[in-house]
């Protein structure tokens, strides 16, 4: 699929996230195979491989889209209030992957605790092994140092509404606005323009450090995993994205449905 030819990004997005169920399909299919017939790691690893592959085409195509309309990826429009909720700098949080995956091998643990205690061997998220889980605990610490870098930039950013230059011009704007007839005229749209145009790059460096970070903590918990480790963690990020959006446009759905049939209410008479 060459998502560059698409006539916006969400169009993108809609063919994305169908991919995005067809591997999430294949993940889960994988996942069932019994300890006693395990795939082969090979593959399993390209399975993984594929995944994480259709992930980078995710944010590649995104970062060529910020450069058009930054705001509109800080902001998408195709996203509920419950997304948008859960939103970080136009994406998921990176350190809610390891809150993901510890939630998903607690899960799992428990689920296999009464055969872990004959030695039977799960191979899924319920059974990381202390080295994996001391990885995980180094790698997670320097994750929230970045979070919190990226975080401080983006309130030293969005202080930038207030500055000298958006304050005049805001004045300037609200001046023309009031202007008597016949009065000397500014150009307002230029001057906007020219004083939003360096905060919009901001906003792309911004979110393009964010995505990168998304990225790098996405592989990285998947470079300490094994295979079928692995493939139980993208099941279960799969499934949170999806079911999250799913149940966010249904929530939407009821408060339209509510709305509406409270403005269709007849008349009372007396």
């Amino acid at each position: 699929m060459e998502a560059t030819s698409e006539n916006n990004f969400q169009e993108f997005y809609v063919k994305w996230q169908n991919k995005h169920n067809q591997h999430l399909y294949e993940l889960t299919n994988a996942s069932k195979t019994q300890p006693q017939q395990p795939q082969s790691d090979s593959s399993l690893s390209g399975l993984v491989e594929r995944v994480i592959s259709h992930y980078e085409e995710y944010y590649r195509i995104k970062t060529k889209w910020a450069k058009t309309d930054v705001y509109l990826l800080l902001s998408p429009p195709w996203n509920s209030p419950l997304e948008d909720a859960f939103l970080w700098v136009g994406g998921w949080r990176p350190t809610t992957a390891f809150h993901l995956l510890y939630s998903k091998s607690g899960l799992q643990f428990q689920a296999q605790f009464s055969n872990m205690l004959i030695g039977a061997k799960t191979g899924d998220l319920g059974d990381l092994s202390l080295d994996q889980l001391g990885r995980i605990d180094i790698f997670q610490k320097g994750t929230i140092q970045e979070e919190r870098e990226i975080t401080e930039k983006e309130a030293k950013q969005q202080d930038r509404v207030a500055d000298k230059e958006m304050v005049g011009l805001s004045h300037d704007a609200s001046s023309e606005s009031t202007r008597p007839v016949g009065g000397t005229s500014l150009d307002i749209g230029s001057l906007v323009n020219s004083v939003l145009k360096p905060k919009e790059e901001g906003f792309q460096m911004l979110l393009q450090s964010a995505d990168e970070l998304r990225m790098k903590t996405l592989k990285g918990v998947i470079d300490i995993l094994s295979p079928i480790q692995a493939v139980h963690f993208l099941i279960a990020a799969a499934e949170l994205q999806l079911c999250l959006h799913e149940w966010g446009k249904d929530k939407q759905d009821e408060q339209l449905a509510a709305a509406s049939s409270t403005t269709q209410l007849p008349a009372v008479t007396y």
